[in-house]
C-alpha cells in the first residue's frame, strides 16, 4: 500500500504551476506591445507636427526646446527630406515633415491593429 500524503505534522511542498506556454500569453502580451508600438509612432508624428507649428509661428530656433525639437524632427524625417520642392519655405515644410507625421501614424496604427488581431 502507498501512501502519499505527508506524516502527521510534517510541512506539504507545494509547486507553483508551471509558467504559461509561449502561445498562451497572447492577449496581455500583445495588447502591451500593441500599446508601445502605438505610443511610439504617435509621438514622432506629435514631433513632427510640433516642429511644422514651431516653424509656422516663427519660433526663435536659437531656443533650446525649438533646436531639440527640430533636430528631432530633422533625424525623423531625413528620408523624405527635399521630397517636395516648393517657393513657400512654409509649404515646404508642412509637406516634407507632414507626410512623415503621416506615415509614422498609419504604419504605426496598422501595426498595432495587426497585433492586436494576432
Amino acid at each position: 500500500m502507498s501512501n502519499y500524503d505527508p506524516v502527521d505534522g510534517q510541512r506539504t511542498y507545494h509547486r507553483p504551476p508551471p509558467p504559461p506556454e509561449r502561445a498562451d500569453r497572447g492577449p496581455d502580451t500583445a495588447h502591451r506591445t500593441a500599446l508601445a508600438i502605438r505610443t511610439v509612432a504617435d509621438m514622432a508624428a506629435g514631433l513632427l507636427v510640433l516642429w511644422i507649428l514651431l516653424f509656422l509661428l516663427d519660433a526663435n530656433e536659437a531656443n533650446v526646446f525649438v533646436d531639440f525639437v527640430r533636430s528631432t524632427a530633422d533625424w525623423l524625417a531625413r528620408w523624405s527630406q527635399d521630397i517636395f520642392m516648393m517657393d513657400t519655405e512654409g509649404l515646404r515644410v508642412i509637406l516634407n515633415y507632414g507626410l512623415p507625421a503621416l506615415m509614422y501614424a498609419l504604419v504605426g496604427h496598422g501595426i498595432a491593429a495587426r497585433i492586436n488581431r494576432a
